[in-house]
């Protein structure tokens, strides 16, 4: 049911070119011709489109902050209703679009008025001022228009494939205005600005953009579910910052004509009135739970992992510590779910885990029959064969991943310059010498293998002539390991099935592809090995 019409990328060039030097040209002219109060009339129609986006975004932000607060389950609760996001974004977004455009409308009708006073003294004085408020009525109208054409013109400079959207809501207005509401003399008065007008100008470009529209907001709203990557390192308010920004800047490119109708007419306080009511009326809602954030079919992504943590710190060896995690990439915190699921699970930031390829700062564990379901003999190891001090130091080491075919391993970039890894069996170069990248001071290996793939490896360290441990170098923390090992067993231990049996319906799992398996085992090796 969905059609698509192309068009060479030579023709579009062509046509919005044309398009951009006959605008420039119009707009020159109209502006040579009225002279200096036509400069200060554009410059303050340009205000006008400035403080429109800029009071519809601090509105529709400032009710993304609010969210957040009044809903405890979740700072998202539209994601399993993404038509909530008309109402609590697209309300604070329109009046804060039409407060911001009726100051710089005000500002332009008090500066036309005391205009016409000295340009058109033949007028009666109760005429001039109905005659500046249409006059700055068509201004905004055409300020709406110069927006579409500057990012015409943005898009068409950097070969955006969308830039038809602005090609079309820039020339049907401009057809429309021209055809029914064009002048063509300084000298003849302005008229109030027709409704054929905007509803010829408008049905074209709101046929072929509200479709994208409505997809892009479902879209936005869904991958706010897995939008976290490191649990407990993003602010709750982040995913609704990103869809009120965007819901802002949709209702100022595809409102910016109507808008300009409302500031002489009697609608301003019943729009006003109207959208506040419906986005009390969904605040209300989310706050009484009346619409659930979750359901069983736009469930929230989460992670049950068996973790067993055998990381050495300082030389010693720690008895291995085990405990089921439970951790979400969906923004908010597990508290309904921990409790739905029983098993003791305590939540909080108190515990950080590393998984190598993540952060989880925030998660729930609990330690109830973490024992069962694995073996010592099931934890990797990581063994120093040979350790060449001096100068050009070269560490040799053996990793055995045990069981695993799926596994991670973090470099210590602070101290490392350059590893060699081999296949311990077939001594097979796998990763050779040469300049490695890093991030925030690791370098990370993601390992993914079949049922014959190896599991014991040998990795040559280098180390770096002017490194010195357990220093901050160029702001990155060195956390005094040099390595940093996960492995991933896809296997369901008794404790985590009775988890996933007490799973909410609103909740599934879901994993990325630098996300462990239901058994992780860890282990590293500290720099003063």
């Amino acid at each position: 049911g969905m059609y698509m019409i192309t068009f060479r990328q030579r023709l579009a060039n062509m046509l919005y070119n044309s398009v951009i030097m006959q605008s420039l040209l119009i707009w020159t002219t109209s502006v040579l011709m009225g002279g200096y109060p036509a400069a200060i009339s554009l410059a303050l129609s340009i205000l006008s489109i400035v403080l429109m986006w800029i009071f519809s975004v601090v509105f529709s932000v400032s009710a993304a902050f609010v969210l957040p607060l009044v809903s405890s389950s979740s700072p998202m609760p539209f994601v399993a209703s993404p038509w909530l996001v008309v109402f609590l974004y697209g309300g604070p977004a329109l009046i804060g679009a039409l407060t911001g455009q009726h100051i710089g409308y005000r500002a332009l009708e008090s500066y036309l008025a005391r205009s016409f006073v000295e340009r058109k003294r033949s007028l009666p004085a109760s005429w001039q001022s109905s005659v500046a408020k249409l006059d700055a009525e068509r201004w905004i109208y055409k300020a709406g228009l110069l927006q579409w054409l500057v990012l015409l013109m943005v898009g068409n400079y950097f070969r955006v494939g969308s830039s038809y959207l602005a090609f079309a809501w820039l020339i049907s207005p401009a057809f429309a205005y021209g055809l029914l509401e064009a002048t063509l003399s300084p000298s003849r008065l302005p008229r109030q600005l027709k409704t054929v007008t905007l509803l010829v100008g408008s049905f074209v470009p709101f046929v072929l953009s509200s479709g994208m529209v409505i997809r892009l907001v479902a879209t936005l709203t869904g991958t706010t579910v897995r939008l976290v990557r490191n649990p407990g390192t993003t602010p709750d308010w982040m995913g609704n910052i990103v869809i009120a920004v965007f819901i802002a800047a949709v209702v100022c490119l595809t409102f910016v004509y109507l808008l300009s109708y409302i500031h002489i007419s009697g609608a301003k306080m019943p729009i006003i009135i109207t959208a506040s009511i419906l986005f009390l009326i969904s605040l209300a809602a989310v706050w009484g739970g009346v619409v659930p954030p979750f359901t069983e079919d736009t469930a929230r992504a989460v992670n049950v992992v068996h973790v067993v943590d055998a990381t050495k710190t300082g030389g010693e060896n720690i008895e291995p510590a085990s405990y089921i995690s439970l951790f979400s990439t969906t923004p908010g915190n597990l508290i309904k779910e921990a409790n739905e699921i029983g098993e003791g699970f305590v939540c909080g930031k108190n515990r950080h885990l590393d998984f190598v390829t993540f952060y989880a700062n925030y998660s729930c564990w609990t330690n109830k029959n973490a024992e069962k379901g694995w073996f010592k003999s099931n934890i990797p190891t990581i063994q120093v064969d040979k350790d060449l001090k001096g100068d050009n130091r070269e560490t040799q080491i053996s990793i055995d991943t045990k069981d695993s075919t799926r596994w991670s391993l973090g470099i210590n970039t602070v101290e490392i310059e350059d590893f060699q890894l081999k296949d311990a069996e077939t001594n097979e170069e796998l990763i050779p010498l040469g300049e490695k990248s890093s991030v925030d001071g690791w370098h990370i290996i993601q390992f993914s293998g079949g049922r014959n793939s190896p599991t014991k490896f040998k990795i040559s360290l280098f180390w770096l002539n002017s490194g010195t441990h357990m220093k901050i170098e160029d702001g990155v923390k060195n956390e005094g390991f040099v390595l940093k090992l996960r492995t991933d067993v896809d296997k369901l231990t008794p404790p985590v099935e009775t988890v996933l049996r007490k799973l909410p319906e609103w909740c599934s799992l879901f994993g990325k592809s630098t996300s462990p398996h239901t058994l992780a085992f860890l282990s590293s090796l500290p720099i003063s090995f």
